[in-house]
Order: structure tokens, then C-alpha cells, then sequence
């Protein structure tokens, strides 16, 4: 996974407030932790940065005023309405260590014609080392029936990446669409089908006794 490489400010004034400025300003707040360190409040430029965020699980060359970090991007709060990102943990990795992530669950190909995907998850928890997430898997259901199921542990993952799902959690099943039922025919109280061919049959009795 490449690092991305962000110039980071030391933040000293807090709140909604401060954090508001910030934004106005192009930056985001966020807050570095991890390894024992206190947590560290940053504010990172918010362009290269959203961009870097596109990407689950991104790395990120962090060059504060007097050092260095490498972080992952933990977690991201975007508000609700514009999606622009609010806030970001950063949780400070070291290269070879294990870090445990969600990575994404690619779906590839055709099932067997007639029949439907249906996923029930659409990401697994793994461990693999931090410069070496992956940034998705990748499932074939090419050819596959009705009945046909894969799990977790089926997922062939990156040569490094161990998985940390139950093995036997449900990924997707291959189904037959839903059956659309017909309406039934509206019955009256008297237990006729419907008004309209009573209608018809009188129409028809009486054209027979002219």
C-alpha cells in the first residue's frame, strides 16, 4: 500500500468553534494515537487529505512541525448532509507490524443464468501487516447455481493477511429472484369474482332473449 506523504499543524484551540475555523480554512481536525504515545491534536489539509480517505484503510506519511509518524486512517466522520470529512483518527503504525483492519469484498462474474447474488457481507476483518493492507478481496461466482454459498474462510486472502472473521460467516448465497405473486381477483361479499362479469353474463342473457 503507498504511503502518502501530509504536512500536519499542531492544534491548540479546540471545540465546535475552532474546529468550524478550521474547516473554513481548508483543514481538518484529527487526532493522532496510539503506542502508548498521548494523543496528538493535528490539523491536515482538507483536499490531499479527503482524496487520501477514498481509500479504505489508507496509509499516511504524517510530517508534523518536530517529527514524523506513519498513521492509518482509523476513523472518519463525515457530516451527514454535505459528506465533507469533519474529523479523522489517526492511529500511529510502525512497518512490520500486524494491524487488524475491514477490507472490502469484491464481487467478480456471472452465476449461472436465471439466478441472483445475494451478499450478506460485504467486508471481513483481517490482520496483515501495516505498509501491506489490501485494499479489497475479491470473490468469483462465476457459473455458480442456486444453492451455491461462500464463506469467509473460502476467500483466498494475500500472501501475509490472515483472517480474523468466523471462517463460517455467511460472504453471499446464489438465489432465484423473488416469485412476483398475482393479485387475486376481488371478491364481493356475496362471493362473486368481481361486478364486471356479473355485468357481462346479465349483458349476455339478454341479448339471447331478444
Amino acid at each position: 500500500m503507498a504511503e502518502n506523504h501530509v504536512d500536519a499543524d499542531i492544534r491548540t484551540s479546540f471545540g465546535k468553534g475552532a474546529a468550524r475555523k478550521l474547516r473554513q480554512a481548508g483543514k481538518i481536525p484529527a487526532v493522532v494515537y496510539g503506542h502508548g504515545a498521548a494523543p496528538l491534536h493535528v490539523a491536515v489539509p482538507a483536499h490531499e487529505t479527503t482524496l487520501i480517505a477514498r481509500r479504505a484503510n489508507a496509509l499516511i506519511d504524517l510530517k508534523m512541525p518536530d517529527e514524523k509518524q506513519l498513521v492509518l486512517i482509523k476513523d472518519v466522520q463525515r457530516d451527514p448532509v454535505r459528506q465533507i470529512i469533519e474529523h479523522l483518527d489517526l492511529v500511529i503504525v510502525r512497518k512490520g507490524e500486524k494491524v487488524t483492519v475491514d477490507i472490502a469484498v469484491h464481487v467478480e462474474g456471472e452465476s449461472f443464468s436465471g439466478t441472483m447474488v445475494q451478499l450478506e457481507h460485504g467486508a471481513i476483518s483481517v490482520e496483515a501487516e501495516a505498509t501491506h493492507i489490501p485494499e479489497s478481496v475479491s470473490v468469483s461466482v462465476q457459473g455458480l447455481e442456486e444453492g451455491a454459498q461462500i464463506h469467509a474462510g473460502e476467500i483466498v486472502l494475500p500472501e501475509g493477511t490472515s483472517l480474523l472473521s468466523d471462517p463460517e460467516m455467511l460472504i453471499l448465497t446464489i438465489q432465484l429472484p423473488p416469485k412476483v405473486e398475482e393479485a387475486a381477483p376481488a371478491v364481493d361479499e356475496d362471493g362473486a369474482a368481481d361486478a364486471g362479469s356479473d355485468s357481462a353474463e346479465e349483458s349476455s342473457s339478454d341479448d339471447g332473449g331478444e
